[in-house]
């Protein structure tokens, strides 16, 4: 009989949590975060398109704080699905596959996506005085 004392597979505790989990378990959710994202672009647009007063329903949502939460983590996911996906196709070319640079541009993926989402947001609420 087998010892049974081990994991039978490979676990969350075995393992000591890393900048490449992180990057990747990222990447899926805000992939699906983009896809729910999307139902909020397609209300916008149908409220845009119904007329003012469905409109200014929208708006109120979101400008409140919960509709600033939602498009702020919105805008933060888009982010670093781009950045993330960039860094994806050049591996797929075959470049950056060396441990050290492959940590580098996880850690590149996470905190430009913070400093894109922070440029994104400032500029929105410069432009037009709130966003």
């Amino acid at each position: 009989m087998a010892n049974r004392e081990r994991p039978l597979s490979p676990h969350l505790q075995v393992y000591r949590w890393q900048i490449q989990m992180v990057t990747s378990i990222l990447h899926r959710a805000t992939g699906v975060i983009l896809s729910i994202g999307a139902l909020l672009i397609a209300w916008a647009l149908l409220s845009l398109a119904a007329g003012p007063e469905a409109w200014a329903q929208f708006t109120a949502c979101a400008r409140s704080p919960l509709g600033f939460l939602i498009l702020f983590g919105w805008t933060w996911a888009f982010a670093y699905h781009l950045i993330n996906g960039i860094r994806h196709l050049v591996q797929d070319a075959g470049y950056a596959y060396k441990v050290e640079t492959f940590v580098r541009n996880g850690w590149i993926s996470v905190i430009g996506s913070l400093v894109l989402t922070a440029l994104i947001w400032i500029v929105a609420m410069m432009s037009r005085g709130g966003a």
